[in-house]
């Protein structure tokens, strides 16, 4: 009688059993926030407490998290130390505006990713992923978290910019680093909330990367518009002609649009990379859950070749992908701030509070998922997903400001895999221990080295 092995536990920061000091609180805040929260946190529905800069509420319960985010949204802002982090790189645009400046972004780019938008980008997403595989095709080892990036920023030149980016792809990914490195992580003097003339070496040493990435921007606009006067007939109708298009009195400023294209650019891929490199990674370390996408991939490529319907074809597939997506979450804080203060039940939330619904904590929630440690695709799996409360799995956020891109996300993520898995098999090496730190992103401090060989056919 066959017996399933005991699930994969992935790397994680263990939950601290005693609270830090002040000082040694804004280290870990610096180093990896992911390593900031204690058993408690995974334990409560809520935590409410006095912390260094103000009153903190971490909500937990998944009525809470729907209050905030969907029921009173309006009462909630950005937090302000979230925009701090954000706004230097971001600007104004979707992720960081609020107000009418988001509502303007969000009508603006809405038309990008409707359904027959994004079955559009299939085809696109599918030949990158086919050319790019080409080069794992001699075997050896290769930091697949590196290439994810490449990866993902092939995806997106293709499709929202018709392949029309300014820069080379090699260095745009180290200079992603570079930026997450820097300006992507919590200054000290934000958790403080010293005052904005006081100045933060971590967005001075960002400084020259924030430079590259505004002049690919700069570049970028600069080359379509010299399209538009040269023949506007061949000009494509992609991401980028319609944010030019928005531009006007009643839409977008043109310094909106270019916050909004460095925000694509910038962090669009960024998300889907890391929850790529993350997948295969639990995969590799997980061989029986492997062998079963890779038997689910190999029957559909075999009898379906619209990249359209693999998403729904492959639900093992795509399982394994969310279950990567609940224990690395690409966006591992959302961060919110009240306008008015109120109850929520017994629970008061005064004005200013610094409201954390963080998708790291409530991942990984005692209450909210058995084995919540563990690598485990069954619970999406069909007759599984369903019993998963909507706030309680939230990768790409929830409410108003729900993620634009999450089901171009998606169906990216899945022909990237298939053709990744159908061709290739990843294997971690002696050299593979990532340690998940929060950069913006969860990032796997240390790379993903792994080794890749040509499946047998």
């Amino acid at each position: 009688m066959d017996v399933q092995p005991a699930p994969f536990i992935p790397p994680a920061p263990k939950p601290r059993t005693t609270p830090p000091s002040t000082l040694e609180m804004i280290r870990i805040v610096y180093r990896n926030p992911l390593e900031l929260w204690g058993e408690h946190t995974y334990n409560e529905p809520w935590i409410s407490a006095n912390g260094v800069g103000g009153h903190l509420i971490v909500a937990n319960d998944p009525g809470l998290i729907r209050h905030v985010l969907v029921d009173n949204a309006r009462n909630y802002k950005m937090a302000t130390v979230r925009q701090k982090i954000l706004r230097p790189i971001l600007r104004d645009g979707l992720l960081t505006a609020e107000g009418e400046v988001w509502k303007r972004s969000r009508k603006a780019m809405a038309p990008v990713f409707t359904p027959r938008h994004i079955f559009g980008f299939a085809q696109p997403m599918l030949r990158r992923t086919l050319d790019f595989v080409t080069r794992y095709e001699d075997g050896g080892t290769s930091d697949i978290a590196h290439d994810m990036t490449l990866l993902t920023y092939d995806i997106l030149a293709e499709t929202l910019f018709s392949g029309e980016i300014s820069g080379e792809p090699g260095s745009f990914a180290n200079e992603i680093d570079r930026l997450f490195e820097t300006m992507g992580r919590v200054d000290p003097l934000d958790l403080l909330r010293a005052p904005d003339w006081l100045p933060r070496l971590t967005r001075i040493r960002g400084r020259k990367t924030m430079a590259y990435f505004r002049k690919i921007v700069t570049d970028t606009v600069k080359m379509r518009e010299a399209k538009f006067k040269r023949d506007p007939d061949a000009v494509p109708q992609d991401f980028l002609t319609l944010l030019l298009k928005a531009e006007g009195p009643d839409g977008l400023t043109r310094a909106e649009v270019e916050d909004n294209i460095i925000t694509f650019i910038g962090a669009g891929h960024e998300t889907t990379a890391r929850a790529l490199g993350w997948t295969l990674y639990c995969l590799a370390e997980s061989p029986w859950e492997r062998d079963r996408v890779e038997q689910e991939i190999d029957q559909v490529l075999a009898r379906e070749p619209d990249p359209t319907k693999w998403l729904d074809a492959m639900p093992f597939t795509r399982a394994a992908f969310d279950e990567a997506l609940r224990l690395y979450p690409p966006a591992p804080s959302i961060n919110r701030e009240p306008i008015e203060p109120e109850m929520w039940k017994d629970l008061h939330i005064p004005k200013h509070a610094a409201v954390l619904v963080m998708p790291w904590v409530v991942h990984r929630h005692r209450k909210l998922w058995d084995r919540p440690d563990a690598f485990l695709p069954e619970r999406f799996h069909p007759g599984n997903r369903e019993k998963i409360d909507r706030f309680q799995y939230l990768p790409f956020g929830a409410g108003p400001r729900v993620c634009i891109g999450a089901s171009f996300a998606m169906q990216e993520a899945i022909i990237a895999l298939a053709i990744m898995l159908s061709r290739f098999r990843f294997d971690t090496t002696a050299e593979t221990k990532p340690w998940p730190v929060q950069k913006l992103t969860t990032q796997p401090q240390g790379g993903l080295p792994m080794r890749v060989t040509p499946r047998q056919a």
